[in-house]
């Protein structure tokens, strides 16, 4: 079914709800996990022109990653972590062409009306993007998994 699933996280409680499907998912298909954090801060969209060092947030959000990958490999899973800056609706886009992957899968906020009009939402932007199916699992603040929605 799935072979490689791009998970791209945001380095908070919301991980925690994509995550733990995401393992169940992946022992199921056999599937390799390739994580994606996209930073989007001023210094992460400015690192490459301005060569700058890693600021404390890049360095931090690169240990939490590799942190995550460590430990999935820990049980069993084939894993790969990518650190990019920059828009993340392009940078989730292109990581998963780039990859090979057959499927994203991330956790949404739920939001609502007013908050997708005002801040957009890197999901539905990357439904219009890519191709590939995606999977939506809602998360919560506290970490806990709420509800799954597929979408291609």
């Amino acid at each position: 079914m799935y072979k490689r699933i791009l998970v791209p996280l945001e380095h908070s409680a919301y991980d925690e709800a994509i995550l733990e499907h995401v393992r169940a998912l992946a022992t199921y298909c056999k599937a390799a996990v390739i994580l994606i954090h996209v930073a989007d801060g001023w210094a992460a969209r400015n690192i490459h022109q301005l060569d700058l060092r890693e600021s404390e947030e890049i360095q931090a959000d690169r240990a939490y990653l590799e942190g995550i990958a460590a430990g999935l490999e820990r049980d069993g899973f084939e894993a790969d972590a990518i650190l990019a800056s920059g828009d993340p609706v392009r940078e989730i886009a292109a990581a998963a062409a780039r990859e090979g992957c057959d499927l994203i899968a991330m956790s949404t906020h739920g939001h609502r009306f007013f908050s997708d009009l005002f801040y957009g939402s890197v999901a539905e932007s990357l439904r219009h993007r890519c191709t590939i199916p995606i999977l939506l699992v809602r998360g919560s603040k506290m970490g806990k998994t709420a509800e799954y929605r597929a979408v291609s």
